[in-house]
């Protein structure tokens, strides 16, 4: 049975209109994923270290705070120390909100940074910070899960004959760990704050 003009043209219709649905199906599928890609952080912070008091601590001791956080060496001339001083000036800045954020520094140079070294560094700065540090397998774990690259660099001139090469960005992560922002080193105390004030 031949079909007319009439129905070949209603079964292309139909079929035009069912191609149309099933392309409209998979855009709203696509866009709904894509929404929840862009909703949700792009890494979390982890990590499982031992703090300049001996305590093992992990993401999860300051969940419900936001974690500011830097990655250096005690033995750094001057990228880690002018760091913290911004960090210290921010949480002075924020007065009692201050208590809504933990300011965190994590060694990596573990071979050096003990947690008794820790110790006598991170106070300098007086604004509540934690070293961590660990073995070298858990500070390498560590930094595969942060966007960081850090090296050891032959220096005859340096302490022990050599320094390190990092990372120098300072890390925002949520209450839930998640990551919110990153500040280059030379932002200004005055502008993380800002940042960070909006936030909290």
């Amino acid at each position: 049975m031949s079909l007319t003009s009439a129905q070949k043209f209603l079964w292309v219709l139909a079929g035009v209109a069912a191609l149309a649905f099933v392309w409209l199906l998979l855009w709203s599928d696509y866009r709904a994923d894509s929404a929840r890609t862009d909703a949700e952080p792009p890494f979390f912070a982890e990590f499982e270290l031992t703090d300049h008091q001996g305590m093992v601590r992990t993401e999860k001791d300051f969940a419900g705070r936001w974690m500011l956080v830097f990655f250096g060496f005690t033995n750094c001339p001057d990228v880690c120390p002018t760091t913290l001083s911004e960090v210290a000036a921010v949480m002075d800045g924020l007065g009692d909100d201050a208590a809504k954020v933990q300011p965190i520094f994590i060694t990596i140079d573990p071979e050096r940074d003990t947690p008794a070294a820790l110790a006598e560094y991170v106070p300098l700065f007086d604004a509540g910070i934690i070293g961590l540090t660990g073995t070298p397998e858990q500070i390498a774990a560590t930094s595969e899960t942060f966007p960081i690259f850090f090296e050891r660099v032959e220096e005859a001139a340096a302490p022990d004959g050599y320094t390190m090469g990092h990372t120098s960005h300072l890390f925002l992560f949520d209450p839930d760990a998640g990551f919110a922002d990153s500040w280059p080193y030379g932002t200004s105390a005055e502008e993380i704050f800002a940042d960070l004030e909006e936030r909290i």
